[in-house]
């Protein structure tokens, strides 16, 4: 089921970033320090919205805005990650 909340995600399980391009205006942001457990239970979860304010934002991961919503969003932002989500209900490896 596609998320209202965010638009793509992706993760870099080497470096343990996760960047989610959140629907709206809201942003690119990257957050640190993310364990592989996390992106998978994450990308599991039947809500990725409820995950993401119930469970994930509690964990406090550091995290820097990337990008304005308003600017066009590129793989510049999402930086080649090893794995991009977009949520749509597919796969995208």
């Amino acid at each position: 089921m596609p998320s209202s909340v965010i638009a793509a995600m992706s993760y870099n399980d080497e470096a343990r970033v996760l960047t989610i391009v959140y629907r709206g205006k809201q942003g690119v942001y990257r957050y640190f320090g993310v364990p592989p457990e996390e992106f998978a239970a994450f990308r599991a979860a039947p809500s990725k919205g409820i995950y993401l304010n119930e469970i994930f934002k509690t964990r406090q991961y550091q995290y820097e805005r990337v990008a304005d919503r308003q600017t066009p969003v590129t793989n510049q932002h999402i930086h080649k990650q090893s794995t991009l989500e977009k949520l749509h209900g597919k796969d995208n490896r």
